[in-house]
This record gives C-alpha cells, sequence and structure tokens, in this order.
C-alpha cells in the first residue's frame, strides 16, 4: 500500500460518509488475522498502517520475563535491555517482523475490507433512509414472486409484499407497478428488508394525502379509517377552517379525487363523513348512507343504542353487517341498531306499570281476600238457588218451560 491508496480512503469518507479512521483500523485487524494464516505464527502481533504514506509494518509483541518458557511471547530481561534498557519486567516490547513479501497479502486484504465495509455502510445509509419512512407509501416495480409474497423492486432496495397483504383476488405480473404502504423495516445479514402492505388502513390514508391538497397542508384532517380491504372503507375527516367543507374536499369536483383513491384500491367502496366531537352525531354520521333517526349513549358501557327507520334498517347494517362494523370501528363505540318499531315495542315492554294497578293476568292469579272466595272457587263449593238454577238453565229448558211442557 501507498500514498495513493491513503487518498482513495480519503475519497470514500467523502463520497460514502465512510470514516477514514474506521477503515484503517479494520484493515489493521484483519491483516493481522492474515499474517498469521499466512505464515503460521502464534506470536502476539501489532499491525501498524501509516497514515500518510500508507506503509505497512508487523510488530511482534513480547513480555519482558526474568526465564523465558515461551519465546514466541516472552522476551529475557537481557534481551530486552539490549533493545532498550529502560524496560523493566512486565513490560511489551515490540519487535518489528514485517515478511518481505507482506505488501502484496496487504493490499488484497486489505480490499476485501474496505469492500466490505462500503457494503455494510451502504446497507446502513438505506435502512437509516428506510426506517424513516415507515408508516408512508412507496411505489415500486414487481420484479418475481414466490410461493409466499412479491419482490417489489424500489431503487435501491427490494421490498416484500406478503400474498396475504394484497386484496383479495389481486395478483400482479412482472414490470407490473404497485403502490404500497411501509408497515416495517428490520436489518438483516443480507442488508435492511422492507415490508409492505396493500390492506393496511394507513395506505388508504396516505393516498387520500397524496389525492387532496388540504390534507397535505393540514387543513383538512383525517381523523379515524376503518377498513376492510377489497371491500368498503370509511374515513372521518375534520377541518381546521369553517369555510372548507371537509368531505367535499375529499370528494373533489365530480368524485374526482375519490374515484382515484377508489381504482388505485381496484373499485374498493369509500364512504367519507364528518368527524364531530359529539358522539351521538358522530355515530350517526358513520352509519352513512343509512339515515339515523335516534342515538342513545351510554358512556359507562361504551354502547351507542342507535334506531333508524324500519325500511333502512338493512342498509344500516349492510352486507353480513359490513356497514355496522365499520362504524363501529371507526367510532370505537359499540353499535346496537335497532329499527323503529323494534324500539317501539321494546319500550312498551319496558314501561312500569303505575302503583295501584293490576293488569286483567294479575287479577286472575291474585289471591282473594280471607273471607272471600271468587267465582270460580264459588261455583264449586256452593249450591246454586232456585232463581240462578233457572237462570243458569239451557235456552232449550227456558223454552219448555214458557210453552207449558
Amino acid at each position: 500500500m501507498n500514498a495513493e491508496f491513503i487518498e482513495a480512503l480519503n475519497q470514500l469518507e467523502k463520497e460514502k460518509g465512510i470514516s477514514k479512521e474506521v477503515l484503517i483500523e479494520a484493515i489493521e485487524a484483519a491483516l493481522i488475522s492474515a499474517y498469521k494464516r499466512n505464515f503460521h505464527s502464534a506470536q502476539n502481533v501489532r499491525v501498524d498502517i501509516d497514515r500518510d504514506t500508507g506503509r505497512v509494518r508487523v510488530f511482534a509483541r513480547k513480555t519482558v520475563v526474568e526465564e523465558v518458557l515461551d519465546p514466541r511471547l516472552e522476551i529475557s530481561a537481557d534481551a530486552a535491555a539490549e533493545i532498550n534498557p529502560s524496560y523493566e519486567l512486565g513490560d511489551i516490547v515490540e519487535i518489528e517482523v514485517t515478511p518481505a513479501d507482506f505488501g502484496r497479502i496487504a493490499a488484497q486484504t486489505a480490499k476485501q475490507v474496505v469492500t466490505q465495509r462500503i457494503r455494510e455502510a451502504e446497507r446502513n445509509i438505506i435502512y437509516e433512509q428506510f426506517v424513516d419512512r415507515e408508516e408512508d407509501i412507496v411505489t415500486g416495480v414487481v420484479q418475481r414472486s414466490d410461493n409466499r409474497q412479491y419482490y417489489i423492486d424500489l431503487g435501491r432496495v427490494e421490498a416484500l409484499l406478503p400474498f396475504q397483504e394484497t386484496m383479495p383476488g389481486e395478483r400482479f405480473k412482472h414490470n407490473d407497478r404497485v403502490k404500497a404502504y411501509i408497515t416495517r423495516v428490520e436489518k438483516s445479514t443480507k442488508g435492511p428488508q422492507v415490508f409492505v402492505s396493500r390492506t393496511h388502513p394507513g395506505l388508504l390514508k396516505r393516498l387520500f394525502e397524496l389525492e387532496v391538497p388540504e390534507i397535505f397542508e393540514g387543513i383538512v384532517e383525517i381523523r379515524s379509517v376503518a377498513r376492510e380491504a377489497g371491500h368498503r372503507s370509511k374515513i372521518a375527516v375534520s377541518s381546521r377552517e369553517e369555510q372548507v367543507d371537509p368531505v367535499g374536499a375529499c370528494v373533489g369536483h365530480r368524485g374526482m379525487r375519490v374515484q382515484t383513491v377508489v381504482n388505485e384500491l381496484r373499485g374498493e367502496k369509500i364512504d367519507i363523513v364528518r368527524w364531530s366531537e359529539d358522539p351521538v352525531e358522530f355515530v350517526s354520521n358513520a352509519l352513512s348512507p343509512s339515515k339515523v333517526v335516534s342515538v342513545d349513549i351510554r358512556e359507562d358501557e361504551k354502547v351507542a343504542r342507535v334506531v333508524v327507520p324500519d325500511h333502512q334498517l338493512s342498509l344500516a347494517i349492510g352486507k353480513e353487517g359490513q356497514n355496522a362494523r365499520l362504524a363501529a370501528k371507526l367510532t370505537n363505540w359499540k353499535i346496537d341498531i335497532k329499527s323503529e318499531s323494534e324500539a317501539d315495542q321494546t319500550e312498551e315492554e319496558e314501561t312500569e306499570i303505575p302503583d295501584g294497578e293490576i293488569v286483567a293476568e294479575e287479577r286472575v292469579e291474585t289471591e282473594a281476600p280471607d273471607g272471600e272466595i271468587d267465582a270460580e272457587e264459588r261455583a264449586e263449593t256452593e249450591p246454586r238457588d232456585e232463581s240462578e238454577a233457572a237462570d243458569a238453565a239451557e235456552p232449550s229448558d227456558r223454552a219448555k218451560e214458557k210453552d207449558g211442557i
């Protein structure tokens, strides 16, 4: 190695951001292993690289002792004194043992170390770049797939899109362009691994940020998102400026903004509702497109009991309960939906009877007061008098008596 090598390290430090000192220390450590391997030496050695000229020297390190047991690691006090009279017992003496052809080995080793460190540095740079982009949206090109996932080329790194993170029925071909949401970034022996998703609710949020300038500028805010990927989603939005309609801003002129998002999500239906601090209003909005008659909030149970018109009950619940389920996720309230007729019936059943009144069924079952016998019991225990017997006679008997028969 020579001065040109040191200049190359200086250039790497500027371009790649890799410290020259760190590289030289790594090369010195690698040269120690190379020396022992190539020259079958068990000595304790140190490698020194001149920071200006690039000259490489190898020094054997020996401990000063009274009696030498291992000449590879120890040196006698007398021998050490010949080198420098100031050495004492226990001191470390360094003796240069640089081989004549060590320059070739040093150059090869240095090349390997520098290449490895450059690769590691680039991996770290890529990792730092993408770890800061977690929960962000990226666009890549499908390169290949296996039986578990797609491999998406993002430029400097390859992202992994597992099949379970794709929408139902969604399939990609080679060179297809894909927008995806970064869920996490991990370090591995092969470099940083970026995992992306097409089903995450964050993808919907980021797509609206790209399409709606008011969201990007912070005028309109997405408060919550509920999504069943590939089928239907709901987002709740609010505005920081009264003159800006948050729902209209997200829908766009003739629905162009929301339609762009729908197209990217392969036709997924999207409901945009107005967010409200009032849970009654928010729950009512979340059940859109169904109309709501009333909302009863029970804070202690975190339950919202909703009444809707009879003809809109199925619309409020949605196919397989989807609309109600998404509304519950969006509002973070348990939602119990009933039609008006069901609600009226429940109110009648729950109505309390006024004090002092007894309904017919209860009157039949009520015990008679002491000393009194009710009608049925009297019929069974007391004989009827003649007048009562005559009244009780059948119509045919009365007719006979009247005719004198």
